[in-house]
């Protein structure tokens, strides 16, 4: 499994509400629910740069020492 990170949010009551009975609709949890909105608001956007996931081919030219240093930014 990945290493996760945790993050926090403060709603206020009547959101908290309606996404618990949204999630609640769906069979889902709120956690589920969050993290399928988030994961589909990534994947709408566009990069302005390529990564090794859009671009398979260049990945391999990218993974090696020299490049590393690029790979927390």
């Amino acid at each position: 499994m990945a290493e996760r990170s945790r993050l926090t949010l403060d709603l206020d009551a009547q959101m908290h509400k309606r996404l618990k009975m949204l999630a609640a609709s769906k069979g889902i949890t709120m956690r589920e629910l969050c993290l399928d909105a988030i994961e589909k608001r990534v994947r709408e956007e566009k990069a302005e740069y390529l990564t090794a996931e859009e671009a398979p081919l260049l990945a391999e030219l990218w993974d090696n020492d020299e490049d590393a240093v690029y790979d927390d930014l």
